[in-house]
């Protein structure tokens, strides 16, 4: 054991040694030594401290400073003379045989073994065990300072220029030095946070890895703070205040927008709750527009069509205005006239008023012609103008399959244009007016399920449930013929019919094929004029519809009543008597004569 070190070579002396001096620095013993040698261990006895006078003299004075300086120098000496020697050793030999490396602590280290035998001064070995042992790195060594190899070069510490000063004892040590005060201290401006209240990196300004300045300077050094102070100066970048004033900007922008975008949509939220609907002022404009109102159409929906067309100004107020008109829920389908740019006040009223509607009504019992001139003279034509197109074009009208399926009918469409009220104006196709019509018609047919209803009152086709109707339609004076009328219909068309033999003999027949509505018709005239719609020559129903029947015809047409009733007789043209035996008929018919008779 040396009084520098303990291990296999020379080491420097170790703070941490715990055989130097007074038993160790901290109290600790020293450790038995091991060393290893091809993978085994070689246990050498623990050696108990013993009372050394130092060569160099003893630590209590300051004088033998300078004793121990030279000693350390002259061990350096020693040191390199003995590495001169294992190196040429070491040389020699791997020149015979070489030897592999291995990788410890991150640098090449060579084993090898050495031939002779080696004195070391100071008597740390025996003389028969120096075979060459590898030496391993203490770990506790705090500066390394083992050479990578027995006999390897080992660093000197202590006399290069850039060596370590040498440890001191602990009786020795002296206080560290005060840090010097910075020459230039940074000069403050303005109100200084202080250390708990210092700005935030990002009012600040700071880097992108939110470094504080302060570890940041100390790695950039003195030189590199220079560099921001001269920054700061305005010759490189920004100061602290100017990035912490334009981040402040920012995030009142960010705010301020944000309020203003809430103060927005709240102000349109509060506006489509509870705000006024946007509207115009007065009659509108002398400019006037079409607008066509579908059945069925609520007060959102023809709110819709009016701001389509430029009427109003929107939805909500039109709504608004018809709720709060008492009449404002009886506004019809059809087409009306309006200005545009109204206000939705007076756009109801308009509405409301029959001079605005552009609608053609369609009565209950009307014949073709008759709505063949309506439609005429509502889209201003030339008369006669739809009935041509009616006749030319009926078949792209969208009618049924089992209609026109006799070859007498007068006309395909008669009791297809269905009695409704149809939008009906100036620049309107009558054939458009025309397949409305026809698909109105349609529509109720197909829901009253007329060919089921057909086969249950033993007739040939749908087109007889319609043509039934259309002539209880034309007979009957009120609602509540209906009924009785299809009764006696039905009646006589029946094979046990002896008393008319299955003729229906209808007036109203005969005025349709005359296109006429006569009462007093000759018993002559009417019973030998030879046509197939001529029930007073012809037995059995007309070919076709005579007319249009509304709803309440053809409900009672399909539901006619049970009484057995044959006659019937209109004595003022407002009531009509039903009657189930001739002689009852005539009865009524001699009231009839002698009421005519008398003038009353």
């Amino acid at each position: 054991m040396t009084e520098y070190g303990r291990g296999p070579g020379s080491e420097p002396w170790h703070p941490e040694d715990p055989l130097y001096g007074d038993g160790g620095w901290e109290g600790q013993q020293a450790q038995a030594g091991q060393s290893s040698y091809d993978g085994q261990h070689q246990h050498y006895p623990q050696q108990q401290p013993q009372p050394q006078q130092s060569q160099y003299g003893d630590w209590g004075t300051d004088g033998q400073q300078a004793a121990y300086d030279q000693a350390q120098q002259q061990y350096a000496q020693q040191q390199y003379q003995q590495h001169a020697q294992h190196q040429q050793q070491y040389q020699q030999q791997t020149q015979q045989q070489p030897y592999p490396q291995q990788q410890y602590g991150g640098q090449p280290h060579q084993q090898y073994v050495d031939q002779g035998q080696q004195q070391y001064a100071g008597g740390g070995w025996d003389a028969g065990q120096q075979g060459q042992v590898p030496y391993a790195a203490d770990p506790m060594d705090p500066y390394a300072q083992q050479a990578a190899a027995y006999g390897g070069q080992q660093p000197d510490y202590y006399g290069t220029p850039d060596a370590y000063p040498p440890p001191e004892p602990p009786a020795r040590r002296r206080p560290e030095p005060e840090p010097e005060p910075d020459p230039e201290p940074e000069p403050q401006t303005g109100w200084d946070p202080g250390p708990d209240q210092g700005e935030h990196a990002f009012f600040a300004g700071g880097d992108d890895d939110d470094e504080p300045d302060d570890e940041a300077e100390g790695r950039r050094g003195r030189g590199d703070r220079k560099g921001r102070d001269g920054d700061k100066s305005g010759k490189g970048g920004k100061s602290k205040k100017s990035r912490s004033g334009t981040a402040c900007l920012v995030v009142v922008l960010v705010f301020g927008g944000g309020i203003a975008g809430i103060g927005y949509f709240g102000y349109q939220f509060y506006q489509n709750r509870f705000g006024a609907a946007p509207d115009f002022a007065g009659d509108g404009t002398s400019a006037t527009v079409t607008v066509e109102i579908p059945k069925g159409a609520g007060g959102y929906a023809i709110g819709q069509a009016l701001k389509e067309k430029g009427v109003v100004k929107s939805v909500d107020a039109f709504v608004s205005a018809q709720s709060e008109n008492p009449k404002g829920k009886t506004i019809q389908a059809g087409v009306y006239v309006l200005n545009k740019e109204m206000s939705a006040k007076s756009a109801v009223a308009m509405m409301l008023d029959p001079k605005s509607q552009n609608n053609l009504i369609v009565a209950t019992g009307w014949r073709n012609v008759q709505v063949y001139a309506a439609i005429d003279k509502q889209l201003g034509l030339a008369k006669g103008t739809t009935a041509k197109v009616a006749k030319a074009d009926y078949k792209s009208f969208g009618l049924p399959d089992w209609a026109n399926d006799n070859e007498d009918i007068k006309d395909p469409l008669e009791g297809f244009l269905y009695p409704a009220t149809y939008p009906a104006a100036k620049g309107m196709k009558p054939a458009d007016v025309l397949k409305e019509m026809v698909a109105q018609a349609s529509a109720k047919y197909g829901a009253l399920d007329l060919e089921a209803k057909a086969e249950e009152l033993d007739l040939d086709s749908p087109l007889q449930v319609i043509t039934v109707a259309s002539l209880v339609q034309a007979e009957g004076v009120t609602h509540d013929d209906f009924k009785k009328m299809a009764a006696v219909v039905y009646n006589r068309l029946k094979t046990s019919n002896d008393i008319t033999n299955q003729k229906l003999e209808f007036d109203s027949t005969y005025n349709y094929l005359k296109n006429q509505s006569k009462i007093d018709i000759s018993t002559s005239e009417i019973r030998n004029y030879d046509d197939p719609y001529n029930t007073y020559f012809y037995k059995g129903l007309p070919p076709g519809p005579i007319g249009n029947p509304s709803e309440d015809a053809l409900k009672a047409a399909l539901n006619p009543d049970s009484g057995g009733w044959m006659f019937f007789i209109s004595l003022d043209g407002k009531t009509t008597k039903f009657t189930k035996t001739l002689s009852e008929h005539e009865e009524l018919v001699r009231q009839f004569n002698a009421q005519r008779n008398s003038g009353s």
